[in-house]
Order: C-alpha cells, then sequence, then structure tokens
C-alpha cells in the first residue's frame, strides 16, 4: 500500500465532539464545566450522543452503579424556549438535568427537572433531577450506544487516517 494513502489534501480532520458548528462559546463553557463536575462524581460523559429516538443529547453521562443521565445544555433563554425536544429525553435517562451558566434566569426551568449551573471551569448542581429508573432493556441499549461512541472516538484520537480509510474517501 501506498505510504501517503490517503494523499495528505483528502484526510480528514478529526472531529472536534465539542464544536460541530452549532454550539456557541458559552455553551462550551457550560457543557466543559458541567463535564468537571459529573467526572468529580465519578460518572463516564459523552457529547452529542444519538439516541434511539433519532434525538441528540447534549451530554450523557454513565455512573458508577450503571446509572444514566442526560444533560441538556441552555445558553441562552431564547435557547430554552426554542427546544420542545427535551421531554423526550426522559426515555433515555435515569435522571434529567439542565446545565446553563449563572447569568440565566434559573425560574425558567421546569421544576421536574434538575439543574446545573457552570462556567467553563467547574460546576454545582442547584437542584437534583428526580429519578426515574430506566427499563433494563433501554439501559442496555443506551448503553452500548454510549460505549461505541466512545470507542469510536479513542479510536479516531489514536488513529485519525483509519477513519478515511474504512470509510472511504
Amino acid at each position: 500500500m501506498n505510504s501517503t494513502f490517503p494523499p495528505p489534501s483528502n484526510r480528514l480532520t478529526l472531529d472536534d465532539p465539542l464544536t460541530d458548528g452549532r454550539q456557541s462559546e458559552m455553551a462550551l463553557k457550560i457543557w466543559r464545566g458541567t463535564a468537571r463536575l459529573l467526572r468529580s462524581l465519578d460518572f463516564a460523559s459523552l457529547s452529542e450522543l444519538t439516541l434511539a429516538s433519532g434525538r441528540r443529547a447534549d451530554l450523557i453521562a454513565l455512573g458508577p452503579k450503571h446509572e444514566l443521565w442526560i444533560v441538556e445544555v441552555k445558553s441562552s433563554v431564547a435557547d430554552f424556549r426554542a427546544d420542545t425536544k427535551w421531554r423526550e429525553y426522559r426515555h433515555h435517562c435515569d435522571r434529567l438535568f439542565f446545565a446553563t451558566h449563572p447569568d440565566m434566569p434559573m425560574d425558567i426551568f421546569p421544576p421536574d427537572a434538575g439543574l446545573i449551573v457552570a462556567d467553563g471551569f467547574g460546576a454545582e448542581i442547584l437542584r437534583d433531577a428526580p429519578e426515574h429508573k430506566l427499563p433494563a432493556a433501554t439501559r442496555k441499549s443506551v448503553t452500548h450506544r454510549f460505549s461505541r461512541l466512545a470507542a469510536t472516538r479513542l479510536q479516531d484520537l489514536a488513529d485519525p487516517d483509519g477513519r478515511t480509510f474504512y470509510r472511504g474517501l
């Protein structure tokens, strides 16, 4: 095989899982602070996981007792008001949270979801989310999606050119 395959000009750059062009700088700060909080609670988290429903969770976290949390990141009032899909995420997690920044009016977030306030350095849970345990089959399905995405991202980091090779040019 040619050592220059694929040609350098055709190589895909590694996608940054945090930035796909839709997130604002504020949303990225909220994401980072929230992910750090989740890590401190012994959760592993991933951004932008597509669920079986076709919806994409901003942040999903897998805990040490197999619990699954979904966190919807909201960086503005307009962002929150435009989102009508967040209720559907409850079908894919044990707890549902919103994460936002300290300058947002906290009273706009529904009381039946958890609330996290974050900046680019850390976060704090202001209101815990009510627990609604997932059925075993759903937990298995979401955990499988989580595992595959995590493994694929790790492989892409280790071998960025492998992604181009196997997916074609």
